[in-house]
C-alpha cells in the first residue's frame, strides 16, 4: 500500500507504486500532449508529483527534452538566480563499523588508513579552512557507536562554533552522520546544527540489504525513516540524496521524489536540499563494479527534472563531479558547490601523503577554492558564503515559505553580494577580487528594493572599511 503521509518506509516509498510509476513513464515517453501539458504545469514552479516527472525523465522526444531543459534554467533563475552557495565537507573520522560494498570505509577494509581528529585537531582544521575563507561546512564520520559517539560529535559542533581566527568564522555547521534517535536529533539541534543531511543510498530496499550486509545501517526502515525521527526531534531543515549508480537511476529518481513528498504531506515542509552523488572510484572501490553507472547526458537530465519537480529545494554537487560536470549542471539546477574540498580525514591544515590515506572517495575537481571563486565568477554566478537565513531563523517552513513566495530574493541576493565581497577583502587573489569586485557593481544595480539596495551599497563599504558580518 502506498501512503505518503504513513510513518512506515514501505508505505511512503512503495516498491509497487515505484514499479507502476515506471510504467507509466515507459507507456508515456513519445506522448507529446501529456508532456507538453506536464511542462506547462511545470511553468507555475509549483512543482510536479513523482508521476508527472518520471514522465519528463523518460521523454524521448528531442525537441521537448530540450524545453525541459530550458525550463529547468527559469526555474533555477527564478529561485537561486545567480548565487551558488559555496562549502567544504570536514570529515572527523573514517572509523565504520558497517559494511557497506561501496565505500571504503567499511568494517572489512585493511588498506585504508584509518583517523579520528581530536579537538585540537579539529581546531587546526577549522583555521585552515577559515584561512580560506569558508563559512559552511558539512560534518562527516563513519558510524561508530564505540569511537564516534553522539557526544563527539557534539563536542566537535561546539569546537568549530567556538574558534574566532583573524576575519574568520564558521557560521553554519551542517551535520552528515548516520540514523540515530529522536533524542540525538534533539541533541544537534541544540547544538545549532543547520541541515541534517543523509543519503538514502538507494530506495529499492532488496539492493538496499545487498549493498549493506553489516551493520547498523543495513536496516532499511531504521535508516529511511531517519528523517522523520530528525523532523520529530525538532531540526526543520533536513537533506535528502541518493548515490546515483548503486541501483538503476529511474527507481531511485521516483524513490528520492517520493521521500520528498513524505516530508511535505507528514511534516509540511519538503527537503531544504537534495544532493545529486554518483559512484566514483575509492581506494578499494571500483566504478566497473557497478554496471548501473550514470552517464553525464542522463545525469544533466535528472537534474533538471528534479529541479522542475521540486522547484523550491537547494541542490548540491560536490568535487566527485568534474569541473566540466559541474559548469554543465549548474543552470540546471545546482544551488550549493563544494571548492578546494578534502574528502580525508582532515587533510586542510596538513595534506595527506598518498601512503596515509584516508579519503572516501577520489576528488575529480582538485581546484583551490580561490580557483573555484574565480572561476564562478567567470561564469557569470555569485558565489556566496551566505549563512544568515539559518542564524536568522528562517528555516523550516518559514524558510519555504518565503521561498515560494519569491520574497527570498530580498534576503539572498545582498547577503549573497556582501559574503562574497568579505571574501574578496579577505581572502582572494588578486585577479578573483578585480572579477568580485566588478560583478558586484553590476549585480547590486539589479536588486529591485530601493531601500534594501541602499543598504546594502552601505554596507559593502563599512565591509572595505573592516566591518563584517552584514546580513538582511
Amino acid at each position: 500500500m502506498y501512503k505518503a503521509d504513513s510513518y512506515k518506509a514501505e508505505e511512503f516509498i512503495s516498491h509497487q507504486e515505484i514499479l507502476d510509476t515506471l510504467e507509466y513513464a515507459r507507456n508515456n515517453k513519445s506522448n507529446r500532449p501529456l508532456i507538453e501539458r506536464l511542462i506547462d504545469k511545470a511553468t507555475q514552479c509549483k512543482g510536479l508529483s513523482h508521476r508527472e516527472a518520471a514522465v519528463l525523465l523518460e521523454c524521448d522526444q528531442p525537441d521537448l527534452t530540450e524545453r525541459i531543459f530550458g525550463l529547468a534554467k527559469k526555474i533555477k533563475q527564478r529561485f537561486y538566480g545567480n548565487r551558488i552557495v559555496m562549502f567544504a565537507p570536514l570529515y572527523l573520522s573514517n572509523y565504520c563499523v558497517n559494511g557497506c560494498v561501496y565505500c571504503p570505509y567499511h568494517l572489512k577494509n585493511k588498506t585504508i588508513a584509518r583517523k579520528k581528529l581530536t579537538q585540537e585537531e579539529i581546531r587546526k582544521e577549522v583555521i585552515a579552512l577559515q584561512d580560506m575563507g569558508h563559512k559552511r561546512l558539512a560534518l562527516e564520520a563513519g558510524e561508530d557507536p564505540l569511537r564516534n559517539p553522539i557526544d563527539y560529535i557534539l563536542e566537535s559542533i561546539r569546537t568549530i562554533y567556538s574558534i574566532r581566527h583573524k576575519n574568520g568564522a564558521i557560521r553554519r555547521v551542517n551535520v552528515n552522520i548516520a540514523a540515530t534517535t529522536v533524542e540525538n536529533y534533539r541533541k544537534l539541534k541544540e547544538a545549532g546544527i543547520g541541515t541534517y543531511i543523509l543519503f538514502q543510498e538507494t530506495y529499492h530496499k532488496e539492493n538496499y540489504e545487498a549493498l549493506h550486509p553489516a551493520g547498523p545501517k543495513s536496516n532499511y526502515a531504521y535508516h529511511t525513516e531517519a528523517m522523520d525521527r530528525a523532523m520529530t526531534g525538532g531540526i526543520d531543515d533536513v537533506g535528502l540524496g541518493v548515490l546515483f549508480g548503486l541501483n538503476t537511476y529511474r527507481y531511485d529518481f521516483v524513490g528520492l521524489l517520493m521521500h520528498a513528498e513524505h516530508l511535505e504531506a507528514t511534516f509540511g515542509v519538503g527537503p531544504h536540499t537534495i544532493s545529486v552523488p554518483r559512484v566514483c572510484p575509492a581506494d578499494d572501490i571500483s566504478t566497473q563494479d557497478f554496471p548501473d553507472a550514470v552517464s553525464d547526458d542522463i545525469f544533466c537530465k535528472i537534474v533538471a527534472v528534479i529541479r522542475i519537480a521540486v522547484p523550491y529545494t537547494g541542490m548540491i554537487i560536490s568535487t566527485r563531479e568534474s569541473a566540466v560536470t559541474r559548469r554543465k549542471v549548474l543552470e540546471l539546477g545546482i544551488s550549493q558547490i563544494s571548492g578546494g574540498s578534502r574528502t580525508s580525514v582532515g587533510g586542510y591544515a596538513t595534506p595527506e601523503t598518498p601512503e596515509e590515506n584516508s579519503a572516501q572517495f577520489d576528488i575529480s575537481d582538485t581546484r583551490t577554492l580561490d580557483e573555484v571563486v574565480g572561476w564562478l565568477l567567470e561564469l557569470g554566478h555569485i558565489p556566496s558564503f551566505c549563512t544568515a537565513c539559518y542564524r536568522a531563523g528562517r528555516t523550516g517552513d518559514r524558510f519555504m515559505s518565503l521561498v515560494n513566495s519569491g520574497q527570498i530574493a530580498n534576503c539572498c541576493a545582498p547577503n549573497a553580494l556582501m559574503t562574497l565581497k568579505e571574501y574578496l577583502e579577505d581572502y582572494a587573489s588578486a585577479e578573483t577580487r578585480d572579477k568580485g569586485i566588478q560583478l558586484i557593481k553590476e549585480e547590486l544595480e539589479h536588486i529591485p528594493n530601493p531601500k534594501i539596495k541602499e543598504i546594502a551599497a552601505r554596507n559593502l563599504k563599512e565591509i572595505e572599511e573592516g566591518k563584517r558580518d552584514f546580513r538582511f
